[in-house]
């Protein structure tokens, strides 16, 4: 009944604070503003020294600050001006400042929004209210391009190839830019109407103003853009950019005797070419042959004990560069994409094409195994089609990839991974400047699978389509209903198909499942999924809730990706209360909390439980972030994997996250977060204190330990058949208690020479050892039981790195072993990039990477000894220098 009572106060707890709160009425937005461009009749040179004459006539000044007074009129004067010729658009700002020597100069690498003051120029060239382009400079000449959609979202992976020049004078800062048509996408029209709005951050008073003025408790931005006119008599302009690359690398690994692999050196070169062609003023075609990626970050180490696939953030530009209207989908209109243990299925995920091999050879001898999938050719097209039609296609071609074996002198090829097409379609149709919509999104891989090996693990065929929308339920946009539903049916042999049932997305042999069966006669596994959000998103008083379904077939996994297993049932309803002014503690703060809860398709819950949470900045500007949830018992369907349901105990869990200001030269974040389960004396802890250094203007430096605990008493180790364990369906489900402890930091070094010469530094050192102990079975389903080895006639025994199990020592059962499952990884990995824009798009790279691993005394944690193997270990170190050249045609 406590527990209940705890539930209940938890979920009202939120409402209670609205109900309590101030009653403020929330302002009304601005009336539209219409700015004015003026023809450029002489060339403008980008300078920043504003002495054309178009720069001479009156600007628009009528800013308003939005912090840390939101509505009041700025402290500093700020004046813009907009001007136009037959190929560029041109935007001048002079940012005036009573104290020029405060300014806040710093350079960052491209796209690095660093703490300084900024000048930011917005424009929606389609004029529909959702999207649009978006230009930063900051004094020192430092930039941040993005493109912008669904109204408040930005992604920073566009880069664009316009030219930009500051200075800064006796009482204030200017900037001049000029920007290429033919680097934005609009409609030819004969007279344009465009979106609109100038932005400028002073960073040492953390004071923001804007030419179009947002309240607080308004969740807009482009929707509210001024309107841009008097641009007449132009042409959107034509491109094609061609930029060839060349590579060349190094590669230097500890020799191993008589392995003819592994010499200690090997040498490599490449070309290739990427390709930009501007189809239509509305569609842009970006292609690849044989594309590099040496350049990107090297992936985070990390352990994975569970039985899904680690997730690994895309770094690939080709793909990540206008990738938004893929990211987009289901999310149209929404706000707030609150996720609580939704699996959140994507459909679309990159890192498949070109992805590892999944192929294993059948020969024995020293392997050269490749360690990805060679990218054919891939080509992307985006843009806009018709009236209101988003669109964006992917079409990518990976070879067939082949390990090397020898065999005392004798070299033999095995395939290990299929020639594979990738593609993936997407459109979206808006209506009533973006009140409403509507699309689709479809994808497909095919492997040629010639080889049997290889035809009895992946699927042959794999097809997903799903449709998605939104509409907003008032004129005002408050309230909003967004949601998407789709299917997916991939297709194979009888064995990769039953393969497919077994695994953790699906687990159709859980024994006590009436909803899921085997069937290994099947050669095709389709499935459903969907879901549907309803947000209130403006005002003080928010609202979200959802529901959500994946099927038990439902498999998105050889395009997409999924976190977690099908077979659910995911609902949340959360309440949320802000204050997004300055009070007498706080400068804003929200409050919200609510239920949620999983279920399978079978009716069982599977998880449930409530939060309440709170966030927000201090007068200081220090901010923080804290939540408290609490689950009740429910069962698990995935803790046996596989197996029968099992019975987990109550927990609770609790965050804080604690900031310092940003602005000053040290800025440190503070993270904890505690779960604990008393019932099985089980806990999970995790700390971590992040450190960042601005030493100069041009310099940052970021260190952030972590450091984790994990007491379980519950962690898989292996499953045995054994007939004579009735009550478990003739299988022994084995588990143990494991101590982990992980130790790890990722440090980054960015020196920024120049706006375009820059050097980027990351390592991340990482230890973990687990200790595995109280090795146990399940005693029956649905129960806490566990039967725990070398108790009454059980017994247990550890040689040679395995251990033996007698289940019930005289008896019939069979006995059984396992290896030690103890474990000690060490890792160390390393990237460093200088990045040269030696010419406009034209870029060359030195790069070094570094990977070394230590495994070393397991289940034994000894800091010092282990840092010390971390760091003599022996390693892989990869130098490359590519330089691309962009010629624009």
């Amino acid at each position: 009944m406590k527990k209940k009572a705890a539930f209940m106060v938890m979920f009202l707890f939120p409402l209670l604070l609205w109900a309590n709160g101030p009653k403020a009425k929330d302002p009304e937005p601005q009336p539209q503003k219409t700015v004015q461009a003026v023809r450029a009749n002489e060339p403008i040179n980008i300078d920043g020294e504003l002495k054309e004459e178009v720069w001479n006539g009156q600007g628009y000044s009528d800013f308003i600050m939005s912090d840390p007074h939101d509505g009041e009129n700025p402290t500093e004067k700020t004046e813009v001006w907009i001007a136009y010729d037959d190929k560029n658009l041109y935007v001048a700002a002079r940012l005036y400042d009573t104290e020029p020597e405060l300014i806040k100069c710093l350079l960052g690498r491209r796209d690095d929004f660093v703490d300084s003051d900024w000048f930011i120029f917005a424009v929606d060239t389609y004029y529909d209210r959702r999207s649009g382009y978006q230009f930063a400079v900051n004094p020192s000449g430092s930039i941040v391009d993005w493109t912008l959609y669904n109204d408040i979202y930005d992604d920073t992976t566009w880069d664009g190839v316009w030219e930009w020049k500051t200075l800064i004078n006796e009482n204030d800062w200017t900037v001049e830019m000029r920007i290429p048509y033919n680097q934005l996408r609009f409609p030819k029209q004969s007279e344009y109407v465009w979106g609109v709005n100038f932005r400028r951050i002073i960073k040492r008073k953390n004071e923001n103003v804007a030419f179009v003025w947002i309240p607080k408790e308004d969740t807009a931005y482009v929707s509210r853009f001024a309107k841009l006119v008097g641009i007449q008599n132009i042409r959107p302009g034509r491109h094609i950019e061609l930029l060839p690359y060349a590579v060349s690398q190094g590669e230097f690994s500890p020799a191993e005797a008589d392995n003819p692999f592994q010499t200690g050196q090997e040498f490599f070169a490449n070309t290739g070419f990427d390709m930009k062609i501007g189809l239509k003023s509305n569609l842009t075609m970006d292609a690849t042959v044989n594309p590099d990626f040496g350049q990107v970050e090297v992936d985070p180490a990390v352990i994975n004990l569970s039985a899904y696939e680690t997730y690994y953030s895309e770094k690939r530009p080709f793909f990540i560069e206008g990738s938004n209207i893929f990211d987009e989908f289901g999310n149209g209109g929404n706000a707030f994409n609150t996720n609580i243990n939704w699996p959140q299925p994507t459909f679309f995920y990159s890192r498949r094409i070109g992805r590892a091999p999944q192929g294993y050879v059948t020969q024995s001898g020293y392997v050269n195994y490749p360690d990805r999938s060679t990218i054919l050719g891939a080509f992307k097209l985006t843009g806009k089609m018709g009236k209101g039609w988003n669109f964006g296609f992917i079409n990518a071609l990976t070879a067939r990839e082949y390990a090397e074996i020898d065999t005392g002198g004798d070299r033999i090829h095995e395939e290990v991974e299929p020639f594979s097409y990738y593609g993936v379609l997407r459109g979206q149709k808006e209506f009533s400047e973006g009140d409403r919509g509507i699309g689709f999104l479809a994808t497909s891989v095919m492997r040629d699978l010639r080889k049997e090996t290889l035809a009895s693990i992946l699927n042959e065929r794999a097809f997903s389509l799903a449709i998605d929308g939104w509409t907003f339920l008032d004129k005002k946009k408050h309230w909003v209903i967004t949601g998407w539903f789709g299917g997916t049916r991939v297709e194979g042999s009888q064995d990769a198909i039953t393969g497919l049932q077994y695994s953790s997305l699906h687990y159709f042999q859980r024994p006590d499942a009436d909803h899921v069966e085997v069937d290994d006669t099947a050669t095709s596994l389709m499935g459903w999924g969907g879901r549907l959000c309803l947000n209130k998103q403006k005002g003080r008083f928010l609202f979200t809730t959802a529901i959500g379904a994946l099927s038990p077939g439902f498999d998105p996994n050889d395009m997409g990706f999924q976190f977690g297993s099908s077979d659910v049932i995911n609902y949340h309803t959360l309440l949320a209360y802000r204050w997004p002014h300055p009070g007498k503690v706080f400068r804003n703060m929200m409050v919200y909390g609510g239920p949620f809860a999983n279920l399978d398709f079978g009716g069982n819950k599977t998880w449930e439980g409530a939060l309440v949470a709170a966030e927000g900045q201090f007068l200081n500007y220090w901010s923080f972030e804290t939540m408290v949830a609490y689950n009740p018992k429910t069962v698990s369907n995935r803790l046996t994997r596989g197996g029968p349901l099992a019975r987990v105990p109550y927990g609770y869990q609790v965050d804080f996250v604690l900031s310092t200001d940003s602005r000053k030269p040290i800025v440190m974040t503070a993270v904890t977060s505690l779960y604990n389960r008393p019932d099985w004396e089980s806990h999970s802890w995790f700390g971590g204190v992040y450190f960042r250094w601005k030493p100069r203007s041009n310099i940052s430096f970021s260190f952030g330990p972590e450091y984790s605990v994990d007491d379980s008493y519950a962690q898989w180790v292996r499953r045995v058949s054994d007939p004579l364990m009735i009550d478990t369906f003739g299988e022994r489900y084995v588990f143990a208690s494991i101590y982990q402890r992980t130790l790890s930091t990722e440090i980054r070094l960015n020196w920024t020479f120049t706006p375009k010469l820059t050097l980027q530094l990351y390592l991340q050192p990482f230890l973990a050892v687990g200790e595995y102990s109280d090795f146990k079975e399940l005693a029956r389903p649905k129960s806490f039981d566990y039967n725990y080895y070398g108790e009454g006639d059980s017994t247990i025994t550890f040689a040679n790195d395995y251990y033996s199990v007698d289940p019930d020592g005289p008896g019939p059962a069979p006995e059984f072993s396992f290896y030690n499952p103890d474990f000690n990884y060490k890792s160390f990995r390393g990237t460093a990039v200088l990045r040269w824009e030696y010419l406009p798009g034209s870029i060359l790279y030195f790069v070094w990477t570094q990977n070394r691993a230590d495994f070393s005394n397991p289940g034994d944690f000894n800091f010092r000894r282990d840092l010390g193997d971390l760091f003599t270990a022996p390693g892989d170190n990869i130098f490359l220098i590519k330089i691309s050249y962009r010629w624009n045609i």
